[in-house]
Order: structure tokens, then sequence, then C-alpha cells
């Protein structure tokens, strides 16, 4: 609007008109400032909301490293505090160096033939000792080529042929084995390594170029060879205790489908699916019937699976708090950040055998949580409930500042929130579905996406193999060996899942 001061004249002409005239020529102008007070009100809540929104990273909210672009946060604004021990070994640690072999592969003895003082022939002269050092090395690799025949014989009785047997396996006139399936499918989806630069590694390495269409049907195959342990993986992590759930975008065929995650420490299991919300989580088929504690990020779909408890990452409202109390000048955030950490302390602090905290010092965290949460609110009080329909006001809910809505998640799912104290066996945050998001999320930065569904699926499949192998302290190489050989790694419930309680 135009702010408009009345000039001397129209002044003066009101004072001739009389009181009514003069309270008139006031009234306007009070209502023009009450006007111009509420747009410069909207204009500067606007200017903080922008600003709130450039100083976002991925330090102090939910956005991915990968939206920092160039322009990284201060690394003053790291939640991590620097230590006091220097950089690299500590004082006291054991150092590591390439221990000798008891058996070598190979021994080459180097004979000394001629005094080194007066040149004498020792040609024929014994040794009485020996001095050895050790080099390890990789021999020169080439592919070898085993050709399989059967033998044809005539039966001296009947005449008929008859002929060998050829190996299992062995099914084409001319095929590549095993182990060249085994390179073809650790390079493109443990390493990340493109199809086609996975051919020149094995002419490179071999001196023998495979083409592009046998790395990729080495892939497609593994996925169907590890399908009896990804569905191990699912009924093990579906009768777990407590399991990470994550989300995030991938490129397929150009569109944005949807990554989903659900790890423990020692499984791991994604599915890619067209959709974000219960619908793909349901076809997933972890969550659907879970009874344990799923730890996410407050994505609302997950709450729709009432069955299970939920706890929420606490690494997710750091940051935020962080953004609250640099950005928005929050005093309270910064406490709130101060009691989640000391908490988590003292559950890292509490002995192994303990499975909670004790009962005064959880009254006395709860009390100390619910009077920073009430700060909170002094500080940023709701707004007012919308009129009825009919009044120009918009329906439903107020639009909340972010402040308030991180004050009324951490208000209304405490119990999720504090989850952790309650019980050891949940997480202070969901850093282990992120970590497991994350390789899939390289192999997307390599490639720039996946062309084909079916080719998305099947690397995400593999990748769930290929993460519980790790996790379990399995070689990589050789687990994708074995599946190829009808052996793929399972994990033992007994060993790595803890099951619910009846």
């Amino acid at each position: 609007m135009n702010f408009r001061i009345p000039t001397d004249e129209e002044i003066h002409i009101a004072f001739e008109q009389g009181e009514a005239a003069v309270r008139d020529l006031f009234r306007d102008l009070a209502r023009q400032v009450e006007e111009l007070t509420k747009q410069v009100a909207r204009q500067a809540e606007a200017l903080q909301v922008l600003q709130a929104r450039q100083a976002k990273n991925s330090r102090n909210s939910s956005q991915p490293p990968s939206s920092d672009g160039y322009k990284k946060a201060p690394r003053t604004q790291s939640l991590r505090k620097s230590g006091n021990k220097p950089s690299g070994g500590q004082s006291g640690h054991d150092g590591h160096t390439l221990p000798a072999v008891e058996h070598p592969d190979r021994t080459e003895t180097h004979e000394a033939d001629t005094c080194a003082y007066c040149q004498a022939s020792l040609a024929a002269i014994a040794p009485t000792g020996y001095e050895e050092r050790q080099v390890f090395d990789i021999p020169a690799l080439h592919i070898e080529v085993t050709s399989h025949r059967v033998a044809i014989k005539r039966c001296p009785q009947c005449g008929a042929q008859t002929k060998g047997t050829f190996p299992s396996g062995v099914t084409q006139a001319v095929q590549y084995g095993p182990e060249v399936k085994t390179w073809s499918a650790y390079f493109t989806n443990q390493h990340h390594i493109p199809v086609e630069r996975t051919t020149q590694i094995f002419e490179d390495l071999v001196h023998h170029r495979v083409s592009e269409a046998t790395v990729l049907k080495a892939s497609q195959e593994l996925s169907e060879c590890v399908a009896e342990s990804t569905q191990a993986v699912k009924a093990l992590l579906r009768n777990g205790e407590v399991v990470h759930v994550d989300e995030s975008g991938l490129r397929v065929q150009g569109k944005l489908y949807w990554l989903h995650v659900a790890s423990t420490d020692s499984l791991t299991d994604y599915e890619v699916h067209a959709k974000r919300g219960k619908a793909a989580m349901d076809d997933g088929g972890i969550l659907d019937g879970f009874k344990g504690t799923a730890v996410h990020d407050h994505w609302k779909p997950y709450f729709k699976y009432n069955e299970c408890n939920h706890a929420l990452c606490n690494a997710h409202h750091l940051r935020e708090l962080q953004c609250m109390e640099t950005q928005y000048e929050q005093p309270w955030a910064k406490e709130m950040t101060t009691l989640l950490v000391e908490i988590k302390k003292a559950v890292e602090a509490t002995p192994p055998q303990a499975t909670s905290l004790p009962s005064a010092r959880l009254a006395d965290f709860e009390r100390r949580y619910a009077a920073i949460v009430t700060e909170g609110f002094d500080a940023n009080p709701p707004a007012p409930s919308p009129v009825s329909e009919g009044q120009g006001q918009k329906r439903g809910r107020p639009k909340h500042a972010p402040p308030l809505n991180l004050l009324l998640r951490l208000r209304d799912f405490s119990a999720q929130v504090l989850a952790f104290m309650y019980d050891f066996d949940v997480p202070f945050d969901n850093n282990q579905a992120e970590r497991d998001v994350r390789m899939v999320k390289v192999k997307q930065k390599v490639s720039g996406g996946f062309r084909t569904i079916d080719g998305a699926k099947q690397f995400s499949r593999i990748r769930g193999y290929i993460s519980t192998a790790r996790k379990n302290s399995q070689n990589v190489f050789e687990a994708i060996r074995d599946a190829f050989g009808g052996h793929p790694f399972i994990p033992s419930p007994d060993l790595h899942v803890k099951p619910l309680s009846s």
C-alpha cells in the first residue's frame, strides 16, 4: 500500500470542520499505520524465511550433503566438538607392519659363488646359513581357457553310442566361467564402476575384453542367485526388535523413484519403488506386521504402522536445533541440544548390563525436557485458530513458523524423541540407515541414474546382499563367488538379530 500523510491544508480544513472531521482524519491515518505495520511484519517474516532457506545446509538441516554445492558451511558449524587429541596415531597405539609368512608360495635361493674379500670360488662350498627377505606381490594374470570334452563310445554288444556327462554349469559350446562373472559383478556392484570401464579393466588386467552384455548379464544372474538370502534378511528384519528405516530419491529412466532401506548393524534390505509412502513400504514386506521399534526421521507414513513402536532420529533434531539457534535466534534450542547430548552421554556411561537409566535420572531428564519445550512455546506462541469460514480466512490449520513446528514435534512426540534413554536397544539416531543409503547414492552419482527399473531393482538387491555380507565380516568377493556357485551367504538368526520376546 502507499502510505499517505495529510497535507497542512487538509489538516487545517479538518480543524475548521470540527471535531468529527479531525477524528476521521486521524482514524484514517491510524488505519494506514496499522496496515503498513502488518505489511512490514509480513515482509520481515518472508525475509527471515528466505534467509533461513539460504543458510540451510546438510549440517544444520535434513538436506543431503549433495545439495551443499560449492558453498560449504563453515567448519565451526559442525555439531562435533573439537577434541584435545593430536592428529595421527595416539600414544600407546600398537604399530602394524607387513609380517613375514612361515610358508611362502615360492622360494628363490641366490648363491654366493665368489668370496667378497679374496675372490676365491665358493661354488662347491655348502651354505652355513641363510638370510631371508620376503616380497609380497601379485603374479601376472591371464584368462585361462579350459576345454571340456565328453567321450563318445559305441557299445560292442548293441552298437548304440553313449556320451559322457559335462560338468554342471557347462551348458554352452563357448561360455565364461564363474570367476569372470564374479569379477564383473564385483566391479560394477561393489565399487560402482560403469559397465564400459569394467570391460576395460578386463582388457588391461587379463588381456581379454569381455562384452558389455556379459557384464550386465552377470549382475542379472547374481540378482537371481541372492534371492534366497534377500528373503532370509527380510524375515530377520521383520522379526527383529529394532529396525532403521529411511528413503531417498533415485533417478530411474529419467524419473524420480524412491530407494527404501530397512537395516540393522548386521542386515540390510533395499527396495526401489515408484512411490515414497506406505504403499511402497507395504510392498517392501518388512514394516507391515512389524512389532519392534522402527527408527526413522519423522516421515509421517511411518506412523501409519501402529503395531510397532517408533523412535525419532536425534541427529536430525540436533541439526534443526542448530538452525533454530543461529537463524531464528532461539535460546531454548541451544538448551535442548545440550540436554539431548547430556542424555546420550549418560546412556553411554551406563554399565553394559543395564537396560535403562535409573528412574530418578529419567524423571530429572523428563522434567528438564518439558521445561525447555515450555520455554520454547513461551517464546513462540501458536498462531490463533482460524475464524469461521465466510470471513475471508483460509480453511485448515494456520501455518506455523519453523521454530514452532519443531516445538510441536518435540512436545507431541517426546516419548519417541527420548526412546533411546528408556530402552538401550534403541539408538540415539538413525545414522545406520543413512549410512546404508549413502552407497547407493554414490552409484547414482557415478552413473547419473539407472536406465531401467529392472536394473535398479537388481542393483538394490545385490547391494543389500553385499552390505549384509560386509556387516557379518564376510569377504565380498568370495560371497559373490559363492552366490554364483549356488551357496549365497545367509545370516544366522541366532547370531545377528535379537528376537522379540514373547
